[in-house]
């Protein structure tokens, strides 16, 4: 796979959202939007809105987190992606914050192959809530 590697629980997978991704600013009623990590969830207009790729400018940036949080609250039921610098020990944290994917260069996918993900990806299995609860 060449350009990016898109991940879900049961591994790496090539590109499949065909509609691309746009700054709200650019277009409102686009299909898919981008978002950096600071992006105001209330300001947003979601209708028609099916897909939504949230920036990751840093791993140590854990914005991006919050944000997919919030607009899962606010109600938005459609794709939720995490683009850019998530790192396989990150993908636990962000399935539970309400991403349904993530993106990453096909770089970091020859890196962090695809079995080091699949290893995160029971991530309802391994949520500290559940460990203390044992």
């Amino acid at each position: 796979m060449s350009g990016h590697v898109i991940v879900r629980d049961d591994g790496f997978h090539a590109e499949d959202w065909p509609h691309g991704f746009v700054p709200p600013a650019a277009n409102q009623r686009a299909r898919g939007l981008d978002l950096g990590p600071d992006a105001d969830v209330a300001a947003l207009d979601l209708e028609g809105v099916e897909a939504i790729r949230i920036a990751f400018p840093r791993f140590s940036d854990g914005r991006g987190f919050t944000l997919a949080r919030r607009l899962r609250q606010a109600g938005f039921a459609g794709r939720l992606r995490a683009a850019g610098h998530v790192i396989a020990d990150q993908y636990a944290m962000a399935r539970r914050s309400g991403f349904d994917e993530v993106e990453i260069d096909a770089a970091l996918a020859a890196r962090q192959t695809e079995d080091q993900w699949l290893a995160r990806a029971d991530w309802r299995a391994h949520d500290h809530r559940s460990r203390m609860r044992a």
